[in-house]
């Protein structure tokens, strides 16, 4: 019986972890990959304030999960198949196990969809990336693609504007969900430009990404633009399946609660890139599992 039990190992649950096992309290973290979640595929996180020269995302992770396992928390790699939240007795059930605990934060993090493309997965942190405002900086100076048509790729598209020599926005129609006024404050910069009705075929290069070709969905026709770095910012799933009908989740799946992690269930926090936010950077997930661990232990 743990009393606190953590779903994910991402900065989020790694942080929870932290704060929950140093009130004192018996904590564990279930992960189902490798500890510190997506941080793991980051190349480099410049932005988390206290690494002036930055980080490697694996040399991040590593320093998270050593310090929460200094204060006593136990790390288990196993993934959640099945949960039980009603009730004081929560009960989380794994592939390798059963467990039980007294509170839960859920902390599995959202992954960004793929585009399932020929070199995407090869040059991913490597020119490939889901997150322009983590990755932007090293593209000063370069051109660059944004893949998408909402709020995200406009908003990447626009800070990388003020990095990057040229943007250009690939599309799959010739009209954009996104705001108009972000289509508007778009179009008045001069070194985006718009690919519409245009889908990727394949991320190309030796060493570095060189291009990326695309296929025209009217005419069919092919042609390769050339580009140093590709964001796709096609949305993003949070991986709470498991959680159908548990807790409440909003329509795109991610589990409602506000800044205090608070979910409708008594004694079941969120925390991270799981939950409904606004901004889902490895800084407030890190704030999410310190404000989720804080609230699990008063309530106990």
């Amino acid at each position: 019986m743990y009393d606190i039990l953590i779903i994910g190992g991402g900065p989020a649950g790694l942080t929870a972890a932290i704060y929950g096992a140093r009130a004192g309290l018996d904590v564990a973290v279930l992960e189902k990959t490798a500890a510190g979640g997506q941080i793991t595929s980051t190349h480099r996180l410049e932005n988390y304030p206290g690494f002036a020269e930055g980080v490697a995302g694996p040399e991040f992770s590593q320093i998270l999960l050593e310090q929460a396992q200094r204060f006593g928390a136990a790390y288990i790699a196993d993934e959640v198949m099945d949960i039980q939240l009603d009730g004081s007795e929560k009960q989380i059930t794994g592939k390798l196990g059963t467990y039980s605990a007294k509170t839960v934060i859920l902390a599995m993090g959202a992954s960004p969809r793929k585009l399932g493309i020929p070199g995407e997965k090869e040059f991913t942190g490597m020119g490939v990336s889901y997150c322009a405002t983590c990755d932007g900086a090293f593209f000063k100076g370069l051109r660059v693609a944004v893949v998408g048509g909402g709020d995200t790729a406009f908003e990447d598209a626009l800070y990388l504007a003020d990095l990057a020599t040229e943007v250009h926005i690939i599309h799959r129609r010739d009209s954009f969900r996104a705001q108009q006024y972000l289509v508007d404050k778009a179009k008045k910069k001069t070194n985006i430009f718009f690919e519409t009705c245009k889908v990727p075929l394949e991320i190309r290069g030796g060493f570095d990404l060189e291009s990326i070709l695309l296929r025209d969905v009217n005419t069919g026709e092919e042609k390769e633009l050339a580009v140093e770095g590709v964001f796709v910012a096609v949305g993003q799933q949070p991986d709470t399946a498991f959680l159908q009908g548990k807790v409440l989740l909003d329509a795109a799946g991610y589990i409602v609660a506000g800044e205090d992690t608070l979910t409708d269930v008594a004694g079941v926090y969120a925390a991270g890139d799981a939950r409904t936010k606004t901004l889902r950077q490895v800084v407030t997930a890190a704030a999410d599992g310190a404000v989720a661990a804080t609230a699990a232990y008063h309530s106990l």
